[in-house]
């Protein structure tokens, strides 16, 4: 099966990260079951973000099973050449996949009109008004809508990878590829972008610790005072400084916190609702179930079902 990785001039390195999984498959299976391209629609060398120079070869001169489509690090028009290759990719491949913003190359040249697609969380809103005709869903890792498949940041396209592969050879030998990659945890398509503590931008080593250690003790009360006694500061001088630095109070950055780790549970597919609320600092299921529905307007089943169909390693 040919494996093509189209690539737009000014492409992000990590568009060849996915490669590495079809690579791997290789590996575990002994055999080559899959052969790399790196194309574009004229066979020329294109330029990577920083200038280096990549060789390619013809699209049309590759008959292609499965087309990857990479990502610039930024949102521009494509050349017409480029979007001419993409709508006929359908009528020529098995599949076509985006990685990152690449979905925006997919949604110019039209192919996600009528589907659901998503992209970087960043640029999600901006991928909706742009093409009204697809329905974006930015809170996931990557989708599968018949034979246009779309990813998350970068790296999630690797995920997508270990699913395409998944289909072709199975479940057991896409995990063993998966552990050669050193990959601790596939992530299924349904689960979430967001990392609470990523987001929480706290600059000094007080407010960081503090947050460490409530993502540690998050069955625990975690009251101002027990995080401000963490930061050598008393509660109210932590509770401003907390605010100034982060924005958030810190009772909603705990709860954020516990929010994230209660839905990486449920992605799970394998704890009982109501261990996850007593262990993420919830109390009970009840409480939990609202809390979800304010935030995600989902229920924590409702969160689960939409991860159950790839499973994680």
């Amino acid at each position: 099966m040919n494996v093509a990785l189209l690539l737009p001039p000014g492409f992000a390195n990590l568009c060849f990260a996915p490669l590495a999984v079809f690579e791997a498959a290789n590996f575990v299976l002994g055999e080559p079951l899959y052969d790399m391209h790196v194309v574009s629609p004229l066979g020329e060398p294109i330029q990577n973000s920083f200038g280096m120079e990549i060789k390619t070869k013809r699209l049309d001169a590759v008959p292609v099973d499965t087309l990857l489509v990479g990502a610039r690090p930024n949102i521009g028009p494509a050349a017409p050449e480029f979007l001419e290759s993409l709508k006929r990719a359908p009528s020529r491949t098995r599949r076509v996949a985006s990685i990152c913003i690449g979905a925006f190359l997919l949604g110019e040249a039209g192919l996600l009109d009528g589907r659901r697609a998503t992209t970087h969380w960043m640029f999600g809103k901006d991928l909706q008004e742009r093409y009204p005709r697809c329905r974006v869903e930015v809170d996931r890792i990557f989708i599968e809508d018949g034979q246009i498949w779309s990813s998350a940041g970068m790296t999630a396209g690797i995920d997508l990878a270990l699913s395409l592969v998944e289909r072709d050879i199975g479940r057991e030998r896409t995990r063993e590829a998966a552990r050669m990659m050193v990959l601790h945890h596939r992530r299924a398509g349904g689960q979430s972008q967001y990392s609470a503590l990523l987001e929480i931008d706290a600059k000094s080593d007080r407010v960081q610790d503090s947050l460490q250690f409530a993502r540690s003790n998050l069955a625990k009360d975690l009251s101002v005072e027990q995080l401000a006694a963490v930061a050598c500061l008393s509660p109210r001088q932590f509770s401003r400084v907390f605010r100034a630095e982060t924005g958030l109070s810190p009772a909603k950055a705990v709860e954020n916190l516990r929010l994230e780790a209660a839905r990486f549970m449920l992605e799970q597919g394998r704890i009982p609702v109501e261990v996850i609320a007593e262990a993420t600092g919830f109390g009970d299921r009840e409480r939990m179930r609202r809390t979800f529905l304010r935030t995600f307007d989902q229920t924590p089943q409702s969160i689960r079902n939409a991860a159950l169909p790839l499973a994680s390693i």
